[in-house]
């Protein structure tokens, strides 16, 4: 057997979840106890979004089991979970409030039909081009009206007709609050905000919470604030759980105008079917899986069909039991329908304890579901894309107006600003030194763009020779005639007008309009770090050796100019790098790339499988790793050592594989690897983790073992041991993914591999925080920062102080 460790596949190069051939056992156990956790959380859940609507609380259970059951089984993002929406909340109540529950039930069981025949259209795709900024703001609004309405349940009041009501009323019911409802809100909300932090308390008592956090906020939060008032004997409403009846919960035909009957199915199944399309796409990103967007949309339609005539709520898939179903280890799409079983049981058999939660704490749990929808990360995002004013007007639409109102505002203004962008034209004008002027545009120039022009060119003197350069973008019948008008009448005037179209390939238009210059010199333009193998706007060679030096001229022309003194300064005064950094010898692995660093930054030792041989490993020595570390630590005095894994790494799978085993004479490849069969044992010991995500499969889950493993083995060489123990050497743990273009750095305390945030600031390498002070105390490192910053897979923002927000999001 060959080994080509170059061809191991990337983690995320598969669509295949699961590690390699698990066996059915293995995934059904996966499934059972995901589907297990996201139950927990749905039940809690789906009793407050139905209170939330005023709909019968068994219509939030029924929307949750039909949801898992026949999405779980019809849809086409298999880890998908759906339920009852909070974004379809405010939807709800206001069909309720106007057309009764009965009625809305056939509105619903309308939407389910709609969305059968879009999906039978295949237009799923189509749902996805609608403006980012108008989903979150039209999210983020739903949010706000939700929690304004709760918060009056939580202060022991009833909520108002509409968000503005609620808000004018607020002030009256914060003067007199209700204490026993106020009391279990409170102690609902603090559960939900405290729960995940349990396993951050020092000693034993951390290690006790983090047991303890492995039950779902949402669940806690309400148990606890249960066991509270009838600890306490406190007279509260609690929730009300009718017999399912179904003469009294099957739809009926609704009265009013048809139009108005019309909008409310149109609304009902854009909302719904945007928030689960939306959703999908990013649980497939999330589980490295490509989805079937039209079955999914096909299978929320069967919901939605299925959940309206049996009494229930309007289904959609979500962002909180999907998460919850990923990162519980969710293998296959039996995870949700078990899950919609799990809630059907509950319906059934629970009924007497669910009857005992008071209302105050469900709505506690509703309202904060509602602030979270309100994500700052959003905000960011829209904002960096300068589509925050559609953000903010969607969001007031929304409140103001209802969810309908708010995103034809949205929309409106969207296509306003696209307009703006698409017909803004930059005219320039220079004059040079001997006269002659230059006229650039950039952008369509249109007609709009006309009276820009015309002040521009009525500005240029008489007589003078004129270059028109227009970069070749749209040029409207408007604009050329006012081009070509000027240019007879300054050529009248015995002026020379010359007309240039060049496109400048390199150039970027922002969508403010800032014209941006490529960042590449040189014979072709491509884009700093793409690889050099891969350009296609120069000519190849087949030659391996002749692109080699092809490479090597480029950087002679371009680049040693640039950086020749800096090279001098470090040839006159030796090397004083503060770090040393070893890795694997994969050739996508950049370090001066993913570490933002330059000459004399990093010491970097590379081998295949970025391994650290124990000393005396028995039919494995090897001292040249040894000897450099001793090097670094000893002569070049280093303060930090990184030890840096990657995805697909060919070296841990050809560990999996058993390769280093092989009988007979050993070659030097299979010595080597033996260098990591401590990272095997440890594999099936304690398996390392990541924080915000699971592995995507086995190897992924080596890898970032292995880093761990190999930061233990460095402890062996003494002169490491020394200086780590004297404090003035700091050992750091990394992990970069290919596919995602992402690292993650090992909080030594937790155990876990968290995300690098991306933020701006001082240019420093990617590691330099880590090693300023290998005390972690000084001025260079904040204490207790071990962890990285970061934001989560679903797009969550940490709350203050870097910790993870409640486990429920929009």
């Amino acid at each position: 057997m060959t080994l080509d460790i170059s061809s191991a596949p990337i983690a995320s190069d598969t669509t295949d979840h699961a590690p390699p051939g698990p066996g059915l056992r293995t995934r059904w156990a996966h499934d059972l106890s995901a589907s297990l956790v996201v139950s927990l959380i749905a039940v809690p859940f789906s009793l407050g979004i139905a209170l939330a609507t005023g709909a019968p609380l068994t219509a939030g259970l029924a929307a949750a089991a039909v949801g898992g059951i026949v999405v779980g089984l019809f849809g086409g993002t298999p880890l998908q979970v759906s339920g009852p929406s909070a974004a379809l909340t405010v939807i709800t109540a206001g069909l309720i409030a106007q057309y009764g529950w009965q009625a809305t039930c056939a509105i619903t069981v309308a939407a389910g039909l709609l969305q059968l025949l879009l999906g039978a259209r295949r237009v799923a795709r189509t749902a996805l081009a609608v403006s980012p900024a108008i989903v979150h703001g039209m999210l983020a609004g739903v949010g706000i009206t939700i929690a304004l309405a709760q918060l009056h349940v939580v202060l022991g009041g009833s909520p108002q007709s509409s968000a503005i009501a609620d808000l004018l009323a607020l002030p009256g019911q914060l003067a007199g609050p209700h204490p026993p409802a106020l009391l279990a809100g409170a102690v609902t909300v603090a559960a939900l905000v405290g729960w995940p932090r349990l396993g951050r308390l020092p000693g034993r008592a951390g290690e006790f919470g983090a047991r303890l956090a492995k039950v779902p906020g949402s669940l806690a939060g309400v148990a606890l604030a249960t066991a509270l008032v009838f600890a306490l004997d406190l007279r509260l409403a609690h929730i009300e759980l009718p017999a399912w009846r179904p003469q009294a919960l099957l739809p009926a035909l609704p009265h009013g105008p048809a139009l108005g009957l019309l909008a409310a199915v149109l609304t009902v199944t854009a909302v719904a079917s945007v928030e689960s399309l939306l959703s999908a796409v990013a649980i497939d990103r999330m589980s490295r899986r490509t989805g079937d967007l039209d079955r999914e949309l096909r299978g929320q339609g069967l919901a939605n069909l299925v959940s309206g005539l049996v009494g229930g709520l309007p289904v959609a898939g979500g962002a909180v039991r999907s998460t919850a179903n990923v990162r519980a280890g969710g293998r296959t799409r039996w995870a949700s329908v078990l899950h919609g079983v799990w809630v059907l049981t509950a319906a059934l058999a629970l009924t007497g304890g669910l009857r005992r939660i008071p209302l105050a704490a469900l709505a506690a749990l509703v309202l904060v579901v509602g602030l979270q929808m309100v994500s700052f990360a959003h905000i960011r995002k829209v904002h960096r894309h300068r589509e925050f004013p559609v953000y903010l007007i969607t969001v007031l639409g929304v409140v103001a107006g209802g969810v309908l109102w708010g995103v034809a505002i949205g929309a409106a203004t969207a296509i306003l600003l696209a307009l703006y962008r698409l017909t803004r034209a930059h005219v320039d004008v220079g004059t040079g030194p001997d006269g002659t002027v230059t006229v650039q545009t950039h952008g369509p120039l249109t007609f709009t763009a006309v009276p820009r022009l015309s002040r521009a060119l009525a500005g240029i003197p008489a007589g003078a020779e004129v270059t028109v350069i227009h970069d070749g973008s749209f040029l409207d019948h408007a604009a050329y005639e006012t081009l070509h008008t000027w240019r007879a009448g300054h050529q009248n005037a015995g002026g020379r007008v010359s007309m240039v179209t060049r496109r400048q390939d390199d150039e970027v238009l922002d969508p403010d309009g800032t014209v941006r210059a490529g960042s590449s010199p040189g014979p072709h333009r491509c884009r700093a770090w793409t690889p050099w193998v891969g350009h296609h706007c120069i000519e190849q060679q087949e030659d391996p050796h002749g692109r080699l030096l092809d490479g090597v001229r480029v950087f002679q022309l371009h680049t040693a100019p640039l950086i020749r003194p800096e090279l001098a300064r470090l040839a006159r005064e030796g090397q004083t790098p503060s770090q040393l950094f070893l890795t694997c010898a994969d050739s996508r692995m950049v370090t001066s790339m993913i570490t933002n660093s330059g000459p004399g930054d990093l010491f970097t030792v590379r081998n295949v499988g970025n391994l650290v041989p124990a000393p005396h490993e028995p039919g494995a020595a090897d001292d040249s790793v040894a000897a450099a570390v001793q090097y670094a630590v000893e002569v070049l005095e280093v303060r930090s050592i990184t030890v840096c894994g990657h995805s697909g790494c060919g070296a841990m799978k050809a560990l999996l594989d058993g390769v280093h085993e092989h009988p007979g004479p050993p070659t030097p490849l299979a010595r080597w690897l033996r260098n990591g069969r401590g990272s095997l044992d440890r594999l099936r010991r304690v398996p390392a983790e990541f924080a915000a995500r699971p592995a995507v499969d086995v190897v992924e889950q080596l890898c970032i073992t292995n880093v761990v493993q190999q930061l233990d083995q460095l402890m062996a060489n003494p002169a490491v041991e020394r200086r780590v123990e004297e404090g003035t050497l700091r050992l750091v743990g990394m992990y970069f993914d290919f596919a995602t273009a992402q690292a993650y750095v090992l909080d030594r305390a937790a155990g876990t591999f968290s995300p690098v945030e991306a933020r701006a600031g001082k240019r420093t390498t990617g590691i330099e925080r880590h090693a300023e002070d290998p005390a972690g105390t000084g001025p260079g490192v904040r204490p207790n920062t071990a962890s990285a910053e970061r934001v989560n897979v679903d797009d969550r923002v940490p709350v203050k102080g870097g910790e993870e927000g409640p486990g429920l999001a929009a």
